[in-house]
């Protein structure tokens, strides 16, 4: 496997448009690598990357998420040669993918990442500390993890997980432990309404940087819907707290909010600052309920990729260009300059 990631872009097949492909990834686009649809924990908002979530599973056992295609190194073929293409952001998720038999070894066949890139595991803390020593070895530059909960009982009610709460921050500081940066995020929801200012308190107390998220309609979590909690009570005690505040429109994605807290950031992403959409949104049926746009590129387990949560339908097959990695960048080069002219 190649040890650090060129600075050059690689050879790309001759005639293909590249344009939109880098400029997504100047706008800071990630590359989100997911490891394995199944998870230890079941919130129920989960979106799992596009692929069937783990408490649709659990209530019904016939809706099953696709069958597993990639193999180690499937996946690391697939960063190297979409990094070499000029993406710079890999997000590495599930489910759980610290769950999965492939984080492993993908994650220490990694190559180096470069100046301008990182890599980022999203994970819900529980398997970390058991990791600990192997995530230790790997590139990674930094671990995000998912904190909407702040007890044993409101981490029940969200996530089914009867652990316990200290698990998730004992996962907390064997991150820090070992990687240089450690960030939290929060979805903002009626059942932890009561815990969202405590979570904030431990983020600053340790100097985490922190990001709150309004909820995605996503199909899978319209019955939750009602549970949804607007970002303006945060965004309102944010601002007695600091005045260091800009918002970040640019880029992909949804716009955020950005506060600075005695140096430590912390985000509220904010339906009210707009959304980014390209060409293929224009027409689409689902546009009216989409508040986030094209932001992230999803590599699954089954060997897809795909640029949008609400459309399966869009998701391209990279099996079948495995064998040769200019010919998988030029389809994804492809497939993302059909979707921004909207073509595809």
């Amino acid at each position: 496997m190649p040890q650090h990631v060129s600075s050059h872009p690689a050879a790309f097949t001759e005639g293909t448009d590249y344009t939109a492909l880098h400029n997504f990834a100047a706008l800071r686009g990630q590359l989100r690598v997911s490891f394995t649809p199944h998870c230890n924990a079941a919130c129920w908002f989960c979106h799992n990357e596009g692929d069937v979530p783990p408490p649709e599973t659990r209530r019904d056992h016939t809706h099953k998420p696709r069958e597993r295609q990639f193999d180690a190194a499937a996946y690391v073929q697939t960063i190297t040669s979409l990094m070499d293409a000029g993406l710079r952001r890999v997000y590495f998720t599930g489910g759980e993918p610290l769950i999965s038999r492939w984080a492993r070894p993908v994650l220490e066949q990694l190559p180096q990442s470069a100046p301008d890139s990182s890599y980022t595991l999203i994970t819900n803390g529980l398997l970390v500390r058991r990791n600990q020593e192997w995530l230790a070895r790997t590139p990674l530059d930094k671990v995000k993890v998912s904190l909407h909960y702040f007890s044993d009982e409101s981490l029940l009610e969200i996530a089914q997980v009867r652990q316990g709460i200290g698990v998730i921050l004992d996962g907390i500081e064997a991150a820090r432990e070992i990687l240089p940066r450690v960030e939290l995020n929060c979805l903002l929801q009626r059942q932890n309404a009561h815990e969202i200012r405590s979570i904030l308190d431990y983020a600053l107390e340790r100097r985490l940087p922190l990001q709150f998220i309004e909820l995605v309609d996503t199909g899978f979590n319209q019955s939750g819907a009602s549970a949804a909690v607007s970002a303006d009570g945060i965004i309102r005690h944010l601002r007695t707290l600091t005045s260091d505040e800009h918002t970040e429109i640019a880029g992909v994605g949804q716009g955020r909010r950005v506060f600075r807290i005695d140096g430590i950031e912390v985000d509220v992403i904010h339906s009210d600052l707009g959304r980014h959409h390209v060409g293929q949104c224009g027409t689409c049926p689902l546009r009216p309920q989409c508040i986030e746009g094209l932001w992230a590129l999803r590599v699954d387990h089954a060997g897809g990729l795909q640029p949008c949560l609400l459309r399966e339908d869009l998701r391209l097959d990279l099996l079948p260009h495995l064998d040769d990695s200019q010919a998988l960048t030029s389809a994804v080069a492809r497939h993302v300059t059909a979707f921004t002219e909207g073509t595809l």
